[in-house]
C-alpha cells in the first residue's frame, strides 16, 4: 500500500516509466516508444522516478538553483501581492502568453510589459497560494493546482536574474503532454 501512495505522486511517464522498468524489469529501448520519447529521456524518467519514490527532489545544477530562486520570488510577490516585488523580479519587456483555456477571451492572449503583467499576477495571488515550484519539461516553472479547479502551469523562462516570458497553460491535453515533478518547498517558503 505505501509503495501504490507513492506511485501516485509520480508523474504518468515517471510512473510508466518506473514500473514497467524497475518493478518488471522492461528494458528502457520498449518503453521509450510507449511513451514516444526517446532511451535517453526514459533513462531520465526513470531515474527521477527512483528519487522520488525515495523521496528526493531531482537534483538542480546550480543554474537551475538560480532559476528556482528567482521563481520563488516572483510566486511569493504574486502571493503577497507586492508589485514592487514583482517589478524587480520581471523583466521590462516580459511577455505573459495565457492560453484559450483560462483567458478570458477564450482565445491565446498575450500581455507585454512588466508592469501588465505585474497587475495580473497581482491578481492571481489568491489562486497563487495553491501554487508551488515545479520542473515542467525540465525547466523551473510553477504548477498550481487549487481545490475545484482544474490545473494550471505557468512555464517560466529566466534570462540572467529576471523572467522574460511567462506561458501559462491550462489545456488538459496539452497538461497531459508535459513532464511535470512538483519540487519540495524550501525552509521558510510556503
Amino acid at each position: 500500500m505505501a509503495l501504490l501512495t507513492v506511485i501516485e505522486t509520480l508523474t504518468p511517464a515517471e510512473r510508466v516509466t518506473f514500473v514497467l522498468h524497475d518493478l518488471f524489469d522492461v528494458p528502457l529501448a520498449e518503453i521509450a516508444p510507449i511513451l514516444g520519447r526517446s532511451v535517453n529521456a526514459a533513462a531520465q524518467l526513470a531515474s527521477r522516478a527512483r528519487r522520488r519514490v525515495r523521496g528526493a527532489d531531482p537534483v538542480l545544477d546550480s543554474d537551475q538553483a538560480r532559476r528556482r530562486r528567482i521563481v520563488e520570488a516572483f510566486l511569493a510577490a504574486a502571493r503577497s501581492g507586492d508589485f514592487e516585488d514583482l517589478l524587480t523580479v520581471l523583466d521590462p519587456d516580459v511577455v505573459l502568453h495565457v492560453d484559450a483555456t483560462v483567458a478570458p477571451t477564450h482565445r491565446p492572449l498575450a500581455v507585454r510589459g512588466a508592469t501588465a503583467v505585474a497587475r495580473g499576477a497581482r491578481a492571481f495571488a489568491e489562486r497563487a497560494r495553491y501554487a508551488r515550484t515545479a520542473l515542467i519539461d525540465g525547466r523551473i516553472g510553477i504548477l498550481n493546482t487549487p481545490p475545484g479547479r482544474a490545473a494550471l502551469v505557468l512555464d517560466i523562462t529566466v534570462t540572467g536574474t529576471r523572467i522574460t516570458a511567462i506561458d501559462i497553460v491550462a489545456d488538459p491535453e496539452h497538461l497531459s503532454s508535459l513532464d511535470i515533478v512538483p519540487l519540495r518547498t524550501e525552509p521558510g517558503h510556503r
